[in-house]
């Protein structure tokens, strides 16, 4: 391979990508540890949204079913077998076999609709899957959940994050690599006019029912790790507000961009510690969901296209106007 081939901002990522290798032996407070594992955690699970609604144009309200899959698959797991890394494995197998076949299901009865069509009956679907949750008490627990117990080497924070954190990086850099692929440039072509590519002798539903499988398997897997922070599994994880969550996270940092996920997953994920710490402080951040809005509310006037894609916009402009 050679070096100089290599785009320049494959260097500025893979330089980002030491720094977070870095932080825990610098940052060893286990709250803001933490709160570094959700935002790896929420990042990858935007970036699997990202692909359906960044790259292929696909609008899901039903996301966080995968989420939910991979979260209650290693929570079973680890609570009906002896908690070892065998165990934890066999999670992560379980919940992507589950997850790419809920997804190839899903997507072969659903993707033929159109738009709005599609989001709703993806969000009745993420319902049905809560109700069962819900119904299912011998396995699940109900709406009160359980706890369950980790491998001696998962307690540990310094080893999740390490986790977490080497998922995150291994997860973008394949993605992005799927991305830039002719698979993913048919991809774009779809978001963009997809009765054109489909003229173009393109099965239009072949490509979104693989990436939809993707995106759940790589869903599935955020939840696993999600689990795996809090030790602790209940209904929560297949509500609603985690995939309107993870669509904020999506718009914010900027769609179609795989990194503008992960900022996006930072900027909420500090805004809930933040804004709800400072509740303490003074009676009028008590109502910091007021403040919390205010912020992203102003993030998407000043940023339309997110933040990601607005810099590189005012970038492209900066560079066009140098070169006059």
């Amino acid at each position: 391979m050679n070096l100089r081939t290599i785009e320049k901002s494959t260097w500025v990522y893979l330089a980002i990508a030491f720094l977070l290798f870095v932080v825990p032996f610098l940052v060893t407070g286990r709250s803001i540890q933490f709160l570094i594992i959700q935002i790896f955690v929420f990042g990858i699970f935007a970036m699997s949204y990202d692909l359906l609604l960044g790259y292929t144009g696909i609008i899901s309200f039903g996301h966080v079913m995968f989420f939910g899959v991979g979260a209650y698959s290693t929570a079973v797991l680890f609570d009906r077998f002896e908690p070892t890394i065998f165990t934890f494995g066999l999670a992560i197998l379980v919940s992507a076999i589950i997850a790419g076949v809920v997804s190839f299901i899903v997507g072969i009865l659903t993707l033929r609709l159109k738009s709005h069509f599609y989001a709703m009956l993806t969000l009745a679907l993420a319902g049905l899957f809560l109700v069962g949750a819900e119904k299912w008490r011998k396995v699940t627990g109900g709406s009160d959940g359980f706890t369950f117990g980790l491998p001696d080497m998962l307690r540990d924070s310094f080893t999740l994050y390490m986790l977490s954190a080497l998922s995150l990086v291994l997860l973008f850099f394949g993605l992005r690599r799927m991305t830039k692929s002719p698979f993913g440039k048919v991809l774009v072509a779809i978001r963009e006019n997809e009765s054109r590519t489909e003229s173009l002798g393109y099965q239009v539903l072949h490509y979104k029912v693989i990436v939809s499988v993707v995106s759940g398997v790589v869903a599935s897997y955020s939840g696993v790790l999600y689990i795996l922070s809090l030790r602790f599994v209940d209904t929560s994880v297949f509500a609603t507000d985690l995939t309107i969550d993870v669509l904020l996270m999506t718009i914010i940092g900027g769609v179609g961009t795989l990194i503008g996920p992960i900022i996006g997953a930072s900027l909420i994920e500090f805004a809930h510690h933040w804004l709800s710490d400072l509740s303490d402080v003074h009676w009028l951040f008590e109502r910091w969901i007021i403040l919390y809005g205010t912020i992203f509310i102003l993030i998407v006037v000043f940023f339309p296209k997110g933040i990601v894609g607005t810099l590189a916009d005012r970038y492209i402009r900066w560079r066009a106007r140098r070169t006059e």
